[in-house]
Protein backbone atom coordinates (compact mmCIF):
# COMPACT_ATOMS: atom_id res chain seq x y z
CA UNK A 1 0.00 0.00 0.00
CA UNK A 2 1.52 3.19 -0.92
CA UNK A 3 1.53 6.50 1.36
CA UNK A 4 -1.15 8.84 0.95
CA UNK A 5 0.10 11.94 -0.99
CA UNK A 6 -2.03 15.59 -0.34
CA UNK A 7 -3.73 16.84 -3.74
CA UNK A 8 -6.17 19.57 -2.49
CA UNK A 9 -8.55 20.26 -5.53
CA UNK A 10 -9.61 23.90 -6.98
CA UNK A 11 -13.09 23.22 -5.30
CA UNK A 12 -11.65 22.49 -1.77
CA UNK A 13 -9.30 25.82 -2.29
CA UNK A 14 -12.37 27.88 -3.40
CA UNK A 15 -14.35 26.41 -0.47
CA UNK A 16 -11.79 28.34 1.72
CA UNK A 17 -12.08 31.55 -0.29
CA UNK A 18 -8.41 30.99 -1.52
CA UNK A 19 -7.03 30.55 -4.71
CA UNK A 20 -4.22 28.20 -5.32
CA UNK A 21 -0.46 29.17 -6.26
CA UNK A 22 -0.50 27.33 -9.40
CA UNK A 23 -3.26 24.35 -11.29
CA UNK A 24 -1.92 20.91 -11.93
CA UNK A 25 -3.19 19.72 -14.82
CA UNK A 26 -2.59 16.04 -14.81
CA UNK A 27 -3.49 15.01 -18.22
CA UNK A 28 -5.19 12.13 -19.75
CA UNK A 29 -1.62 9.90 -19.35
CA UNK A 30 -0.55 11.34 -16.13
CA UNK A 31 -4.88 10.39 -15.05
CA UNK A 32 -5.08 7.02 -16.20
CA UNK A 33 -2.03 5.11 -17.01
CA UNK A 34 -0.24 3.14 -14.88
CA UNK A 35 3.45 4.08 -15.99
CA UNK A 36 2.55 7.55 -16.40
CA UNK A 37 0.68 8.28 -13.04
CA UNK A 38 4.64 7.23 -11.46
CA UNK A 39 5.00 10.57 -12.84
CA UNK A 40 2.29 12.56 -11.69
CA UNK A 41 3.04 11.18 -8.37
CA UNK A 42 6.53 12.20 -8.15
CA UNK A 43 5.58 15.63 -9.55
CA UNK A 44 3.44 15.98 -6.86
CA UNK A 45 5.94 14.95 -4.24
CA UNK A 46 8.34 17.96 -5.28
CA UNK A 47 5.45 20.09 -5.13
CA UNK A 48 4.69 19.02 -1.38
CA UNK A 49 8.30 19.41 -0.85
CA UNK A 50 8.86 23.08 -2.08
CA UNK A 51 5.66 23.54 -0.45
CA UNK A 52 3.69 24.73 -3.49
CA UNK A 53 0.32 25.72 -3.07
CA UNK A 54 -1.14 23.96 -5.70
CA UNK A 55 -4.40 22.12 -6.70
CA UNK A 56 -6.05 19.96 -9.18
CA UNK A 57 -9.57 20.28 -10.89
CA UNK A 58 -10.12 16.18 -10.10
CA UNK A 59 -13.36 14.70 -11.85
CA UNK A 60 -13.86 18.65 -13.43
CA UNK A 61 -10.68 18.25 -16.01
CA UNK A 62 -11.49 16.72 -19.17
CA UNK A 63 -9.22 15.51 -22.11
CA UNK A 64 -7.67 18.77 -23.65
CA UNK A 65 -8.08 17.87 -26.94
CA UNK A 66 -5.46 17.68 -28.43
CA UNK A 67 -5.49 13.88 -29.74
CA UNK A 68 -8.69 14.86 -31.65
CA UNK A 69 -7.12 17.90 -33.39
CA UNK A 70 -4.17 16.12 -34.53
CA UNK A 71 -6.24 13.55 -35.72
CA UNK A 72 -8.39 16.09 -37.72
CA UNK A 73 -11.53 16.26 -35.80
CA UNK A 74 -11.81 19.84 -35.14
CA UNK A 75 -15.11 19.98 -34.18
CA UNK A 76 -14.53 17.62 -31.02
CA UNK A 77 -11.45 19.32 -30.17
CA UNK A 78 -13.31 22.70 -30.08
CA UNK A 79 -15.75 20.98 -27.86
CA UNK A 80 -13.63 19.62 -25.18
CA UNK A 81 -11.43 22.56 -25.01
CA UNK A 82 -14.83 25.02 -24.47
CA UNK A 83 -15.66 22.84 -21.86
CA UNK A 84 -12.25 23.29 -20.50
CA UNK A 85 -11.95 26.67 -20.93
CA UNK A 86 -15.60 27.57 -19.07
CA UNK A 87 -14.50 25.24 -15.95
CA UNK A 88 -10.59 26.85 -15.72
CA UNK A 89 -12.07 30.58 -16.00
CA UNK A 90 -15.31 29.70 -13.41
CA UNK A 91 -12.36 29.36 -10.94
CA UNK A 92 -10.68 32.00 -12.01
CA UNK A 93 -7.71 29.95 -12.94
CA UNK A 94 -3.97 32.23 -14.27
CA UNK A 95 -0.97 29.44 -14.05
CA UNK A 96 -1.06 26.14 -14.73
CA UNK A 97 1.92 23.90 -15.03
CA UNK A 98 1.95 20.48 -16.50
CA UNK A 99 4.00 17.29 -16.93
CA UNK A 100 2.68 16.66 -20.50
CA UNK A 101 4.05 18.82 -23.26
CA UNK A 102 0.95 18.18 -25.67
CA UNK A 103 -1.52 19.69 -22.77
CA UNK A 104 1.56 22.37 -22.23
CA UNK A 105 1.32 22.89 -25.90
CA UNK A 106 -2.56 22.85 -26.67
CA UNK A 107 -3.31 24.91 -23.16
CA UNK A 108 -0.47 27.58 -23.90
CA UNK A 109 -1.25 27.90 -27.98
CA UNK A 110 -4.12 26.29 -28.70
CA UNK A 111 -6.27 27.81 -26.01
CA UNK A 112 -5.99 31.46 -26.10
CA UNK A 113 -7.82 31.93 -29.32
CA UNK A 114 -11.13 29.63 -27.76
CA UNK A 115 -11.21 32.62 -24.91
CA UNK A 116 -8.21 30.79 -22.60
CA UNK A 117 -5.84 32.93 -21.36
CA UNK A 118 -3.94 31.67 -18.90
CA UNK A 119 0.12 31.42 -18.32
CA UNK A 120 1.00 27.85 -18.88
CA UNK A 121 4.29 26.48 -17.68
CA UNK A 122 6.37 22.98 -18.51
CA UNK A 123 6.62 20.67 -15.12
CA UNK A 124 10.67 20.80 -15.84
CA UNK A 125 10.63 24.81 -16.43
CA UNK A 126 8.71 25.00 -12.94
CA UNK A 127 11.20 22.59 -11.26
CA UNK A 128 13.89 24.62 -12.20
CA UNK A 129 12.48 27.67 -11.44
CA UNK A 130 11.70 26.52 -7.78
CA UNK A 131 15.41 25.43 -7.16
CA UNK A 132 16.83 28.99 -8.89
CA UNK A 133 14.44 30.74 -5.81
CA UNK A 134 15.65 28.18 -3.49
CA UNK A 135 12.34 26.77 -2.50
CA UNK A 136 13.41 23.22 -3.47
CA UNK A 137 16.97 21.77 -3.03
CA UNK A 138 18.63 19.13 -4.75
CA UNK A 139 21.51 16.74 -4.90
CA UNK A 140 23.19 13.80 -7.05
CA UNK A 141 22.37 10.92 -4.90
CA UNK A 142 22.08 8.08 -6.52
CA UNK A 143 22.19 9.39 -10.33
CA UNK A 144 25.97 11.07 -9.66
CA UNK A 145 27.91 10.24 -12.37
CA UNK A 146 25.79 8.30 -14.41
CA UNK A 147 25.90 8.27 -18.03
CA UNK A 148 22.56 9.86 -18.72
CA UNK A 149 20.54 10.68 -22.13
CA UNK A 150 17.62 13.36 -22.45
CA UNK A 151 15.06 12.38 -25.50
CA UNK A 152 13.97 15.97 -26.59
CA UNK A 153 9.94 15.51 -26.21
CA UNK A 154 8.45 17.44 -30.05
CA UNK A 155 6.14 19.57 -28.25
CA UNK A 156 8.68 20.48 -25.90
CA UNK A 157 11.71 20.90 -27.90
CA UNK A 158 10.73 22.25 -31.53
CA UNK A 159 6.97 22.85 -30.88
CA UNK A 160 7.91 25.43 -27.79
CA UNK A 161 11.97 25.84 -27.62
CA UNK A 162 12.13 24.44 -24.57
CA UNK A 163 15.67 22.86 -24.82
CA UNK A 164 17.89 23.80 -21.44
CA UNK A 165 15.27 23.30 -18.71
CA UNK A 166 15.18 19.28 -18.43
CA UNK A 167 19.10 19.46 -19.51
CA UNK A 168 19.72 21.86 -16.39
CA UNK A 169 17.91 20.01 -14.02
CA UNK A 170 19.93 16.44 -15.06
CA UNK A 171 23.70 18.16 -14.46
CA UNK A 172 22.01 19.59 -10.89
CA UNK A 173 22.10 15.95 -9.75
CA UNK A 174 25.63 15.64 -11.21
CA UNK A 175 25.06 13.18 -13.76
CA UNK A 176 27.08 12.96 -16.99
CA UNK A 177 24.57 14.19 -19.73
CA UNK A 178 25.64 12.50 -23.09
CA UNK A 179 23.69 13.59 -25.93
CA UNK A 180 21.89 11.52 -28.96
CA UNK A 181 23.64 12.20 -32.62
CA UNK A 182 20.07 13.74 -32.95
CA UNK A 183 18.84 15.74 -30.36
CA UNK A 184 17.50 19.38 -29.66
CA UNK A 185 16.34 21.44 -32.86
CA UNK A 186 17.54 17.85 -34.54
CA UNK A 187 15.58 15.69 -32.22
CA UNK A 188 14.03 12.50 -33.45
CA UNK A 189 10.32 12.16 -32.56
CA UNK A 190 9.37 9.12 -30.53
CA UNK A 191 6.44 7.89 -33.03
CA UNK A 192 3.89 8.99 -30.34
CA UNK A 193 3.00 12.35 -32.02
CA UNK A 194 -0.50 13.15 -33.99
CA UNK A 195 -2.44 11.35 -31.94
CA UNK A 196 -0.05 8.31 -33.70
CA UNK A 197 -0.26 7.06 -29.43
CA UNK A 198 -3.37 5.72 -30.04
CA UNK A 199 -2.92 3.46 -32.79
CA UNK A 200 -0.95 0.62 -34.49
CA UNK A 201 1.87 1.95 -36.60
CA UNK A 202 1.65 1.64 -40.13
CA UNK A 203 3.87 -1.11 -41.63
CA UNK A 204 7.46 -0.58 -42.83
CA UNK A 205 11.42 -1.16 -41.96
CA UNK A 206 10.85 -0.43 -38.29
CA UNK A 207 9.34 1.58 -36.17
CA UNK A 208 10.26 5.03 -35.16
CA UNK A 209 10.41 4.07 -31.73
CA UNK A 210 13.04 1.21 -32.46
CA UNK A 211 14.79 3.78 -34.43
CA UNK A 212 14.86 6.45 -31.55
CA UNK A 213 16.28 3.87 -28.68
CA UNK A 214 18.96 2.31 -30.27
CA UNK A 215 20.58 6.39 -31.32
CA UNK A 216 19.70 6.29 -27.03
CA UNK A 217 21.84 3.34 -26.63
CA UNK A 218 24.62 4.25 -28.61
CA UNK A 219 25.61 6.73 -26.02
CA UNK A 220 26.32 4.34 -23.33
CA UNK A 221 23.42 6.06 -21.16
CA UNK A 222 22.33 3.77 -18.10
CA UNK A 223 18.97 6.21 -17.93
CA UNK A 224 17.07 7.37 -20.77
CA UNK A 225 15.26 10.84 -19.60
CA UNK A 226 12.27 12.02 -21.34
CA UNK A 227 10.05 14.71 -20.19
CA UNK A 228 6.61 13.64 -22.03
CA UNK A 229 4.52 10.51 -20.88
CA UNK A 230 4.06 9.63 -24.85
CA UNK A 231 7.94 9.69 -24.87
CA UNK A 232 8.32 7.89 -21.79
CA UNK A 233 6.11 5.04 -23.13
CA UNK A 234 7.88 4.66 -26.83
CA UNK A 235 10.93 4.55 -25.09
CA UNK A 236 10.18 2.19 -22.62
CA UNK A 237 8.83 -0.04 -25.47
CA UNK A 238 11.89 0.65 -27.72
CA UNK A 239 13.89 -0.76 -24.84
CA UNK A 240 11.55 -4.02 -24.17
CA UNK A 241 11.84 -4.61 -27.98
CA UNK A 242 15.65 -4.16 -27.77
CA UNK A 243 16.19 -6.38 -24.37
CA UNK A 244 17.70 -3.92 -22.53
CA UNK A 245 15.36 -4.10 -19.82
CA UNK A 246 17.90 -4.83 -17.09
CA UNK A 247 20.55 -2.67 -18.35
CA UNK A 248 18.63 0.85 -19.18
CA UNK A 249 15.83 2.69 -16.97
CA UNK A 250 13.43 5.38 -18.76
CA UNK A 251 12.42 7.89 -16.51
CA UNK A 252 11.10 11.39 -16.42
CA UNK A 253 12.72 14.52 -15.44
CA UNK A 254 10.57 14.62 -12.06
CA UNK A 255 10.88 10.74 -11.21
CA UNK A 256 14.64 11.50 -11.25
CA UNK A 257 14.53 14.50 -9.41
CA UNK A 258 12.23 12.40 -6.64
CA UNK A 259 14.61 9.33 -6.77
CA UNK A 260 17.43 11.06 -5.91
CA UNK A 261 15.65 12.48 -3.02
CA UNK A 262 14.23 9.27 -2.04
CA UNK A 263 11.14 10.81 -1.40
Amino acid sequence: MSEAIKVPTVAEFIAQNKQPEVLFWVGCSGSFDDRSKKITKAFVKLLNKAGVEFAVLGAEESCTGDPAKRAGNEFLFQMQAMMNIEVLNGYEIKRIVTACPHCFNTLKNEYPELGGNYEVIHHTSFLKDLIATGRLTIEGGKFKGKKITYHDPCYLGRANEIYEAPRDLIEKLDAALVEMKRSKRNGLCCGAGGAQMFKEPEEGKKDINIERTEEALETGAEVIVAACPFCNTMMSDGIKATNQEDKVEVLDVAEMIANAEDL
